[in-house]
């Protein structure tokens, strides 16, 4: 009897997250989903970029801004968060007019590092249309920005966000990369984003955001002690107005994660912060989890009669919704099958940074331990 509560609570659960939740893994928010016309004038984009200890990848990713096919008055200010890998000597060997690099000053308190930079960034630019906030790990074709600023004219939005299009090559990687988007999807359904009753959201790789906008909102320093920063930074701008993310062939990240470990320290990094350092909220999210993700196949390899069933129709149900992702990253359908293990890992990777924050190291990245202090 338990075995079939169980079973029917996850299954009306996928049912639920399939056809009453945005329809957020159909995957279909695209930038090449529909062409929104050129504008007959274009606006002035400073790009701004905040590094600290990128050699490996800034002239890759500054390089690509460089050469944006983009008929407006466009530069990119690079700042240096206190690198120590001459992650700036790098950005200046480009061959670029249109960038100038910034040094980053001592970090505040109650900042965290990228934000720091950013605002920086901000303070720099010489007052554009818009802001293109993007990160030193994201390479982007040579009309991203045509198509941002495109799509922002057509709808008059206050914000077009994509999620680049991460590195999926290592095992570790194929195995937890899409995952990570399908999750993400489904805490901000991309459909539901652009419309005004959605939550707002935006991905941080990419990020076009109207520069008066970002200044009634409060400016960087809103959110200056978030981790997660791009949410809530798209939270913040919506109150401004309309806001669009979607998914991108156009930008890719170029940082690779080769490992679970790095992976695993990537998502642990913020993801207790995504449940505001609650330990309530961390027991239920882990009993969420083991309800939705882990009862399905453990009732079908051990249930029996209608709650084995229950389980398999919900493990089905649960396969097919990461279908779509799993074309969008060209990897094995068989893929879906195995979601309930790479939940598993996620749900680890939320207790290691639960642990971590207790330990005072949350949100550890380059050195710094950002989320030591329970954030004002």
């Amino acid at each position: 009897m338990i075995g079939m509560g169980i079973g029917a609570i996850a299954l009306l659960i996928w049912v639920g997250l399939i056809f009453a939740h945005g329809q957020f893994w159909r995957a279909s928010v695209t930038d090449v989903a529909d062409r929104p016309p050129e504008p007959a004038r274009w606006p002035s984009v400073t790009a701004i970029v905040p590094a600290r200890d990128e050699a490996d990848v800034i002239a890759q990713s500054v390089g690509s801004l460089l050469k944006q096919d983009y008929p407006g008055e466009f530069g990119v200010i690079l700042v240096d968060d206190s690198s120590t890998d001459g992650t700036a000597a790098v950005a200046r060997s480009l061959d670029g007019d249109r960038l100038t690099i910034v040094t980053g000053a001592p970090l505040p308190s109650g900042w965290t590092g990228k934000l720091w930079a950013v605002s920086q960034g901000v303070a720099a630019a010489e007052r554009p249309d818009f802001l293109w906030l993007t990160d030193a790990d994201i390479e982007h074709a040579p009309d991203t920005l045509r198509s941002l600023v495109s799509r922002a004219e057509a709808g008059g939005l206050q914000l077009v966000s994509l999620m680049a299009r991460l590195r999926c090559d290592t095992f570790a990687e194929r195995m937890l990369v899409p995952a990570f988007v399908f999750f993400f999807q489904m805490l901000y359904p991309f459909p539901s984003v652009s419309r005004p009753e959605g939550k707002g959201a935006a991905a941080g790789g990419c990020m076009l955001v109207r520069r008066k906008a970002l200044e009634r909102a409060g400016g960087i320093g809103a959110i200056r002690g978030a981790l997660i920063d791009d949410c809530i930074f798209g939270a913040l701008i919506k109150r401004q107005g309309r806001i669009w993310l979607g998914l991108t062939d156009r930008a890719r990240s170029i940082r690779p994660y080769e490992s679970f470990g790095s992976i695993a320290a990537m998502i642990s990094r913020s993801a207790y912060a995504q449940l505001g350092y609650s330990l309530v909220m961390l027991a239920g999210t882990i009993l969420g989890l083991l309800l939705v993700y882990g009862a399905p196949p453990l009732l079908t390899l051990f249930g029996s009669g209608t709650a084995r069933i229950m389980g398999a129709a919900a493990w089905a149900l649960m396969a097919l919704s990461f279908q779509p992702m799993l074309r969008f990253y060209l990897r094995s359908p068989l893929w879906g099958i195995a979601l309930p293990a790479i939940a598993a890992f996620y749900a680890g990777c939320t207790l290691l940074s639960a642990w971590q924050y207790h330990r005072g190291r949350g949100g550890m990245w380059k050195g710094r331990s950002q989320a030591a202090v329970r954030p004002s």
